[in-house]
């Protein structure tokens, strides 16, 4: 097929050509609901670039050395770059863009000890697991290696998604955050040299786990057959999560600390 098909194409369904693979390339050719569907995916991940960013920035003058301030430094450049990467595109499709970074509380937090589950909290689309506040060193290096693992698990189903100049910044993007995971990996090892380290190590684990789980969603969610329906996801949130929690466990068992 040489062209993109529209909602009326007589030749084939877009819903059926996306389901088979294929792609879209202009905010023209998206119908409404699939418009919907991908700015409200485009929002969760700058609002969690931006809200992770800030979060981020107030640690690094915590880090032990240069070489650890600098690597958290990196990470929050990189993620502002991924927002605007991809906030670029929600431009395309008329969202106001200009004012957006200093639209919503970034760096705010909720306390410690709420519990928010899933749910959205605030005004912007951050995933709930930063709407937490960072503790510490040892508590945003355990966070970043968790939520690390996470992101590349869900950039990887991005990456394959249906509207092809959003893949491919996804793509492009992809070894940048694994970069991030095994920073956070690196200093992890770092950490736990001193063994007096460990108990907080381990608190740290049993405060995030739980946390950065449920940002992977429900297994029933409405949301995912309507975007599996457009070509934006492919696998299912159990399956992620699933993925993610095999992932952990065996970087913790390789580090005893399960």
């Amino acid at each position: 097929m040489t062209s993109e098909p529209t909602d009326t194409s007589e030749t084939m369904p877009l819903v059926d050509y996306l389901a088979q693979g294929g792609m879209l390339t202009t905010p023209e050719n998206a119908p409404p609901r699939y418009r919907g569907e991908l700015l409200r995916l485009m929002a969760t991940f700058v609002d969690s670039e931006l809200a992770g960013a800030a979060g981020f920035a107030d640690i690094i003058n915590q880090g032990p050395g240069i070489k650890e301030r600098i690597s958290a430094a990196r990470i929050v450049l990189e993620k502002f770059d991924h927002a605007e990467r991809v906030l670029a595109v929600m431009g395309e499709f008329g969202a106001d863009i200009s004012r957006y970074a200093n639209h919503h509380p970034w760096a705010a937090r909720v306390e410690r000890d709420s519990d928010l589950g899933a749910a959205r909290h605030g005004s912007d689309m951050r995933l709930a697991v930063l709407h937490y506040p960072l503790q510490d060193w040892t508590d945003a290096v355990v966070m970043n290696v968790l939520m690390g693992h996470a992101v590349v698990i869900q950039l990887s189903e991005f990456s394959r998604l249906s509207y092809q100049p959003l893949g491919e910044i996804f793509r492009a993007i992809l070894p940048r955050e694994r970069r991030h995971k095994e920073l956070g990996i690196e200093g992890l090892r770092k950490i736990l040299n001193d063994k007096a380290n460990r108990p907080a190590v381990e608190t740290s684990l049993a405060y995030w786990r739980p946390r950065v789980a449920v940002s992977f969603g429900s297994g029933a969610s409405s949301n995912f057959e309507v975007q599996k329906k457009f070509g934006l996801r492919r696998t299912g949130n159990v399956e992620l999560a699933a993925e993610w929690q095999r992932q952990v466990d065996v970087l913790l068992d390789e580090l005893s600390l399960r």
